[in-house]
């Protein structure tokens, strides 16, 4: 054989060899077992990824069951719950601690609930201090400045110190929006000043016959602001007697400048934007001594005839407007056996009517 040939073969020879033992190195490393700190990483991975799908889906699971319960407490909220009382009759089962359904044009009570408790009443506080403002005819385009002092602590705002604003729309800010500081910018800026501005709504409160009434601040931030359900039913149906006070608190939306910027304010008062309610007056009200609030005064087109229904110490915010709803769904079905009769439950005191703003008797 030539050394050529020979040369080749042990070439072939060679190389084959090394293509077995790399085939065998092959599939030993294949077979390997893989080492214990690449297996915890691995199942790490593994694991982590599944984990995150696994608490996804739980989260998703309890966002929509979450929401299904709210849905659920809504719709068993928004259905009118009644009870049977100690004379036989069917009345509203109220969840707010007091209310009440008022007639004004009789001064009578046509249903209440704990009405006569006194409690805390938060910014419907703020019908009082628009009586007391209005009561001194005060120049309603008069530019007033907002001082530090009015802002601090003042919750609920939007107003900002160093800012002009008239007087007006100081007005409409507190009974729109229930502004804080604009309450606060009224009474400091009355001929009485900031303190007897509140002996004043305490004296308009007593020449009112409100005799569960009580005044600390002209904001309601303050839970020493005390009334009852009564009371408060009262003072809306008087209030809203005053064309200004009444065309303002059923203004939805508001828009208007200050001398730095133009402003957009909207009604806490969401009975504005409910259908087949006629509001004629209201004011909400929220701190947490007092709970969710509200007193208004609503028409009833059949009979042509107002209730005033105030809602003290609900539980939530919408929980103040279903139970109004609720409560103006009853009267209405009862309208002709209670609002054209002379029905007074043995519990209302005889307490005189509210004179009107012109100082004649109702």
């Amino acid at each position: 054989m030539p050394n050529e040939t020979i040369r080749a073969a042990l070439a072939l020879r060679r190389l084959t060899k090394a293509a077995a033992a790399a085939a065998v190195s092959a599939a030993l490393l294949a077979s390997a077992p893989v080492p214990a700190a690449a297996q915890t990483g691995h199942a790490a991975k593994t694991s982590s990824a599944a984990y995150s799908a696994a608490a996804s889906r739980l989260r998703q699971a309890r966002v929509a069951q979450a929401e299904a319960a709210a849905r659920a407490r809504e719709a068993q909220a928004a259905q009118p719950r009644v009870k049977v009382d100690t004379q036989g009759e069917t009345v509203p089962d109220i969840r707010a601690e007091a209310a009440i359904i008022y007639n004004p044009a009789t001064n009578r009570v046509l249903w209440e609930e704990k009405a006569f408790d006194q409690r805390s009443i938060a910014s419907i506080t703020k019908v009082m201090t628009a009586l007391c403002f209005l009561e001194e005819a005060p120049d309603m385009s008069r530019q007033v400045v907002v001082t530090w002092s009015d802002i601090r602590g003042a919750s609920v705002t939007h107003l900002r110190a160093g800012e002009k604003v008239s007087l007006q729309n100081l007005l409409y800010l507190m009974l729109v929006s229930s502004d804080n500081v604009a309450a606060r910018v009224i009474a400091r800026v009355s001929p009485y000043g900031a303190a007897g501005f509140v002996v004043r709504m305490n004296q308009k409160a007593a020449e009112l016959g409100l005799t569960s009434t009580v005044y600390a601040d002209p904001s309601g931030l303050l839970p020493e602001n005390l009334s009852s359900a009564y009371d408060m039913a009262r003072l809306i149906s008087y209030a809203a007697d005053d064309a200004l006070i009444s065309a303002i608190m059923r203004t939805e939306a508001y828009s208007f400048k200050t001398n730095r910027r133009a402003l957009t304010i909207h009604s806490t008062n969401q009975l504005l934007r409910s259908s087949g309610v006629d509001v004629r007056g209201g004011k909400t009200g929220f701190i947490s001594q007092a709970g969710y609030c509200l007193a208004t005064l609503l028409h009833l087109p059949d009979l042509d005839q107002t209730v005033a229904v105030v809602v003290l110490g609900a539980r939530s915010s919408s929980g103040r407007f279903t139970e109004t709803r609720n409560l103006l769904t009853w009267i209405t079905g009862k309208a002709q056996a209670l609002l054209g009769s002379h029905h007074q439950p043995p519990q209302a005191p005889q307490i005189p009517p509210l004179h009107t703003p012109g100082g004649q008797a109702e």
